[in-house]
């Protein structure tokens, strides 16, 4: 590939796809260098650092991610959100695990800075939980429990760790179920005083972080 033909932007989607590849701790300046078939320090033109690629990356994969559910929860609401939502997590999770991994590095202010990746999770992430009729502080521990919820069981299922016989989406299907009657019986939390308002939520605090 021509060394004029790289961008930022081309470089950022082949680290994406090596981290699907190979994994995302192996996502290296030097691996692209050699996917495109150039020397290491012409690429340091469009990134300064492994650290800012693989924080690049990890934005790009939040996009994706977020699309992807937000397509899957648009006109729904209710259980039906949750389930949508859920589902479209967990595919883009197992479908593709280096990204994924990539969605939990911690994020580089300097490259999330004007992105409207972050936002747009939160808008998602909290409108399907307004659904539920759930207002702060409620909502971000509602997300909280999602974000837990949903890793923990992508992460097992990804690395084999469900032993038992039963079948591993049946569980999925259940565990969502349950999660639908705990988010309509929550136990609402009085509002913070005005003196003392509730901190707003953060965008780091939805499931695809």
């Amino acid at each position: 590939m021509a060394r004029a033909g790289i961008t930022a932007d081309r470089l950022v989607a082949a680290g994406a796809d090596l981290a699907d590849e190979v994994g995302f701790e192996h996502v290296t300046v030097s691996a692209l260098a050699r996917r495109f078939g150039v020397k290491d320090a012409s690429l340091y033109s469009h990134v300064r650092s492994a650290q800012e690629l693989r924080a690049r990356v990890g934005l790009l994969a939040a996009g994706e991610m977020i699309d992807r559910i937000a397509a899957a929860v648009a006109g729904r609401a209710g259980k039906d959100a949750l389930v949508a939502f859920a589902d479209a997590y967990r595919a883009y999770a197992l479908e593709h695990p280096g990204r994924y991994r990539a969605t939990h590095v911690q994020q580089d202010p300097a490259v999330v800075v004007g992105s409207p990746v972050p936002r747009r999770t939160a808008e998602v992430t909290y409108g399907m939980l307004r659904g539920y009729g759930l207002a702060e502080p409620d909502l971000t521990d509602a997300v909280r429990l999602l974000r837990s919820t949903f890793h923990g069981y992508c992460h097992l299922e990804s690395i084999g760790g469900f032993g038992a016989p039963r079948e591993v989406a049946a569980s999925w299907a259940n565990s969502l179920d349950a999660l639908h009657v705990l988010l309509e019986n929550w136990p609402r939390t009085a509002p913070a005083s005005p003196a003392s308002p509730a901190s707003p939520a953060s965008p780091k605090e939805t499931p695809d972080d």
